[in-house]
């Protein structure tokens, strides 16, 4: 046994502000009465004290432990607390025992123990906690007086050192700021709050257990990885829960993607129906099924019950900080309630050495430890004293042969590593004080003698050896020890429930999926979030102040889905794919020669051809017949030129479109069109100057020669021509591919349009000058209706304009009509081939047909007839439409054939009155 130190402590001279100095008054007052009421008892070595152990040594330390649950009704204390109390307390004394049996560690020091029961509540535990500062606070107590007007009566207490604890992060600084004025370490076991770790307020403060603030994130990583955006959490009010949830929210926020649904507080005196009120709450949202738990062991014990109350069971799944753990306590008789609570707990192993020590404790043994003998009668169900036994009660008389681990259950408390941990820290650093200060010497020397706080809080911070379970133990500048936890999950497999280590966290998490089981045995994930993720093609409208919270916006129309936020337009010449998430080309279209729309133009065109073919090898054949020089055969090689041209001008609007495609649209749309109403104007021109001129003079009119007709013909179509040119020259000419035209309100059926740059504008300028000369030609057909067909070709040629007018007359609206139409290529294009081609047909069937079937199957009346001189002609013609409206009668052609052939043969002297029209046909 080491040689026990002989020297008093002597209380040391303290210089406290003035601040200090009223509060430590205060504090003494409070005390005045406890010690009155304990002076007349002698103190002597190991005697037990109120709510407290001591134990003697050359060094004490002082000792923090919630023996007992905190009371109700105005008691200071409730039930007795099996592990998170007896567990640690003990694990204390067991590190004390093997430190004094250590001749390395602290030789031939003796170290001792004041250990206090803080019920768990910070204010009991203040008022204990001052039982550490009695030896430190000035004696001169003269200006004091008691209640009842005496002097105070003050004991020698022994000197604390250091103090180990507490338990509560809120006990922890409630009695850190006391412990600090008198310069007294103080490391804890379990406070975690991250508030402790602020250097400038808890300077003589450390913990062999990390802060809450990795505690935290490791939560917040445990919630993201399970693909959780959506929870509620609850903290017990005070700094432990207080802190760890304010370090969740804030890590969550850094982090991003978790929200707060509910963030509920459990009062530190929850009246009744709190729990239920508290459930209630969570329910109000039943997405956020997760609920962060920084609340202490009777806290979740209650608030479990509260939920199976509700019947909640498998609702909530709880996620719960170190202060949960790997408890056994808080799920008693509700472990279906807890059934896949992920806990958390500082990484720690099973003590084989305190197990061996704990379970051979006994009532024999186990004497310095007050609160044994109340531990034996809660552990065991049964009373030491016979007396208390009451019959009904099911309680037994304790026999003293019960033993802890064989009659009843023993789990070792997660936090004893860490209390052993902490008691060792405080010996390692007064070992290592103690090598400084004394080298070489036994036991304590002067320097050592009182121990100077700041001097022994710089030794806990240069610590670094290896713990009770092998895991170093060491201090950061704030006191705090690095993040390790384990990572456990609540299950029940078989009718036995248990907690299983899932996974671990150093830095980071390291989490197997596979073991971890929920409610009713669910392997699959439960879901927590607060908006299911939008579909593809949907962006999300984030809720106002919510951002796990959305609303899915389909992107319609034209737009697709830049981002998750955001829907942004496709390029004009692109449309959204299926799903809306990218943009594809739009597909182009153009007049197909398989479409029912060009099948039909095609086919007139293609009779229209041959048609004409037809009747210019009719003519070429029979070229020299009555019939075919009456009809004037250079105009009529002209106006068949034109005819065929309204045909070929299909192929060019259905072919696909390019520069030499719409360049030859340009010039052979309006050109065909331009050159036979150019020959139908010339020729009825020339019928009406004739006609007008011979019925008041036999003068013939000027310009009437085949060769003059062919140059006004040439003339009015080079006007076209013209036009064209300049068109060419300000705009040339270019395919482009509309996208406009068909771009629907559904962009499935929008298509790009490939054509030729031709407007609506520029096909009614380009066709204008065509129905200026049609317009004129049918006014010149209006005023020769009154020559009789018999000498001429103006009804014919009436008949034809009037027909092509109505024409092009259904062909505006048609064309104009349909300019908003999805089918807009193919009506337009159709109906415009059509009409031109219709234009033609009609010129060739009115004027050529008859003179065709003459020719080929009348042959008789292709004859010429007896010459007369032109005044004769024009004269009779004349007499006939007045005196005979019958003579029209006779066959077509004859008259004219007359007419024609006396102009080709007869020539007159240049002196006599008639002029000689040799070789003109009218």
């Amino acid at each position: 046994m080491r040689a026990r130190a002989a020297a008093m402590f002597q209380p040391p001279v303290c210089r406290p502000d003035w601040n200090s100095r009223i509060l430590l008054l205060l504090l003494l007052f409070v005390y005045c009465s406890l010690r009155a009421a304990q002076a007349a008892k002698p103190k002597g070595p190991g005697q037990t004290h109120l709510n407290s152990i001591r134990i003697d040594g050359d060094i004490s330390l002082g000792g923090l432990f919630p023996v007992h649950a905190r009371g109700h009704d105005g008691k200071p204390c409730g039930e007795l607390k099996k592990e998170k109390g007896i567990h640690r307390l003990e694990a204390m004394l067991f590190a004390l025992d093997r430190i004094n049996n250590d001749n390395n560690l602290l030789p031939n020091i003796t170290l001792g123990a004041r250990i206090l029961d803080t019920c768990s509540r910070d204010t009991h535990a203040l008022e204990q906690s001052l039982t550490f500062v009695q030896a430190l606070i000035e004696k001169d107590g003269t200006d004091v007086k008691c209640l009842g007007g005496g002097a105070p009566i003050i004991t020698k207490p022994e000197r604390v050192v250091g103090v180990i604890g507490a338990s509560s992060s809120s006990v922890s600084i409630m009695v850190a700021n006391i412990l600090r004025l008198f310069k007294i370490p103080q490391v804890s076991y379990a406070s975690t709050a991250p508030e402790l770790s602020d250097n400038t307020r808890y300077d003589f403060f450390s913990r062999v257990v990390p802060p809450d603030t990795y505690q935290a994130q490791a939560m917040v990583d445990i919630v993201k990885a399970m693909r959780w955006n959506y929870v509620s959490t609850v903290a017990s009010e005070g700094n432990y829960g207080e802190s760890g949830v304010d370090a969740f929210i804030q890590k969550s926020r850094e982090d991003g993607g978790v929200c707060i649904s509910q963030s509920v507080k459990i009062p530190r005196e929850p009246k009744q129906g709190e729990f239920d009120k508290i459930i209630r709450r969570l329910r109000e949202n039943p997405n956020a099924r997760v609920v962060i738990l920084f609340a202490n062991e009777d806290d979740i014990r209650r608030l479990l019950h509260a939920a199976k109350k509700a019947n909640q069971t498998g609702h909530f799944i709880w996620v719960g900080s170190d202060s949960w753990g790997s408890k056994i306590s808080p799920v008693v008789h509700q472990e279906e309630m807890a059934e896949g609570a992920v806990t958390i707990l500082p990484k720690r192993q099973s003590i084989k050495g305190f197990d061996r020590y704990f379970i051979s404790r006994t009532l024999e043994n186990n004497r310095r430890n007050i609160w044994f003998a109340e531990f034996w009668e809660n552990n065991f169900s049964c009373k030491l004293s016979r007396h208390a036994v009451k019959k009904g009660s099911g309680l037994k008389k304790c026999t003293n042969q019960e033993r802890i681990g064989k009659d009843s259950n023993y789990e070792q408390e997660g936090k004893v590593q860490f209390v052993i941990d902490a008691v060792y820290a405080m010996a390692h650093a007064l070992h290592g004080m103690h090598q400084e200060l004394c080298p070489g010497k036994v036991g304590l020397c002067a320097k050592m003698d009182p121990i100077n706080g700041t001097h022994l809080l710089k030794h806990i911070r240069r610590l670094n050896f290896a713990g009770i379970a092998g895991n170093p133990v060491l201090f950061n500048e704030n006191g705090d020890a690095p993040g390790r936890y384990e990572i456990y999950q609540y299950q029940i497999t078989n009718q036995t429930a248990e907690y299983k280590i899932i996974g671990h966290w150093t830095d980071q998490l390291h989490l197997n999926v596979r073991p971890m089981q929920w409610p009713g045995g669910v392997r699959q994930i439960p879901s927590s979030i607060c908006s299911h993720p939008c579909q593809a093609g949907e962006r999300k409208k984030i809720v106002k102040g919510m951002p796990c919270c959305w609303h899915c916006e389909r992107c319609d129309g034209y737009q697709y889905q830049a981002d998750t936020y955001t829907c942004k337009m496709c390029r004009f010449d692109l449309r959204p794919n299926v799903n809306h998430t990218g943009c594809v080309p739009i597909p182009i279209v153009k007049l197909e020669w398989s479409s029912p729309w060009a099948v039909f133009p095609v086919l007139i065109a293609v009779f229209g051809i041959m048609a004409t073919v037809f009747v210019v090898v009719t003519f070429v054949r029979y070229n020299d017949t009555p019939i075919v020089k009456a009809s004037g055969r250079e105009l009529s090689y002209v106006l068949l030129t034109g005819i065929f041209l309204c045909y070929a001008t299909t192929f060019l609007m259905i072919s696909t479109p390019d520069v030499g495609i719409c360049s030859l649209r340009r010039i052979f749309l309006g050109l065909g069109m331009s050159i036979s109403y150019a020959a139908l104007l010339t020729k009825t021109n020339r019928i009406y100057r004739i006609f007008e001129q011979g019925s008041m003079s036999v003068s013939a009119p000027k310009l009437i020669s085949p060769a003059s007709q062919l140059a006004i013909t040439f003339t009015l179509a080079s006007v076209q021509l013209l036009g064209v040119c300049i068109w060419f020259g300000v705009d040339p000419s270019k395919a482009i591919i509309d996208y406009e035209d068909q771009r629907t309100s559904n962009p499935v059926m929008s298509r790009g349009v490939l054509k030729c740059d031709i407007s609506d504008l520029s096909l009614i300028c380009l066709l204008g000058y065509s129905m200026l000369l049609m317009v004129t030609c049918t006014v010149y057909a209006i005023k020769t209706r009154g020559v009789p067909e018999t000498f001429n070709e103006a009804k014919p040629i009436g008949f034809t304009m009037y027909t092509t007018c109505i024409i092009w007359l259904a062909f505006i609206p048609i064309f104009f009509g349909t300019s908003q139409s999805t089918e807009k290529l193919y009506i337009q294009t159709t109906t415009l081939t059509i009409s031109v081609s219709l234009s033609a047909s009609v010129s060739l069937g009115l004027l050529y047909m008859p003179k065709v079937y003459v020719v080929l199957f009348h042959p008789e009346q292709n004859v010429p007839k007896r010459t007369r001189s032109l005044k004769a002609v024009v004269t009779a013609a004349t007499m006939s439409n007045k005196f005979n409206p019958k003579a029209g009668l006779r066959p077509n052609g004859e008259a004219k054939t007359e007419l024609c052939e006396s102009l080709e043969t007869q020539t007159f002297p240049t002196k006599q009155t008639y002029i000689s029209y040799s070789n003109h046909a009218i």
